[in-house]
């Protein structure tokens, strides 16, 4: 595989959009080798299922589009960033905080822990924000199908 992949795909914020990021993201890390229907594709689809809801929700109209990139580092390490235009950034909920929404945060932060990555998050020069996290790609040879398959990464310290 290539030292270096990029895609990307610019959504109008708008609740079907979600969708549309999810698919775009799971169809792209397919044709990168990672099946869809493995455990890793699911925490991603799950990961950017909330990124991509927090890039609609919480920027209360004020960002009219957002962008979703990924990027593949030497086979090595998957970066995934949602940008938006509206300058707030996340806030973090306490763990005691009783209510039906803003969990978007903890369960991204958690996943992404989860599979030995990092969240973060950073201004943009246009005063907007870029939530993004890194996870570690650790392709593996399939015995059965005889082909690279993705294997779930393992926790370690690194957030």
């Amino acid at each position: 595989m290539a030292d270096h992949l990029e895609a990307s795909v610019t959504l109008p914020s708008d609740p079907a959009s979600v969708s549309a990021a999810r698919s775009y993201v799971v169809g792209t890390l397919a044709e990168w080798g990672l099946p869809s229907d493995t455990d890793v594709a699911d925490t991603v689809r799950l990961i950017v299922s909330e990124l991509a809801t927090n890039a609609v929700q919480h920027t209360f109209g004020q960002s009219p589009t957002f962008t979703v990139d990924l990027a593949l580092e030497r086979d090595e390490q998957l970066r995934i960033g949602v940008t938006d235009s509206h300058p707030r950034f996340p806030k973090r909920l306490p763990a005691a905080v009783q209510q039906d929404n803003g969990r978007g945060m903890v369960i991204i932060r958690w996943l992404t822990a989860e599979c030995g990555g990092r969240l973060r998050v950073r201004p943009t020069r246009e005063g907007g924000k870029t939530v993004s996290i890194e996870l570690p790609w650790t392709p593996a040879q399939d015995p059965e199908a005889g082909r690279p398959a993705t294997k779930a990464p393992q926790p370690t310290d690194t957030l």
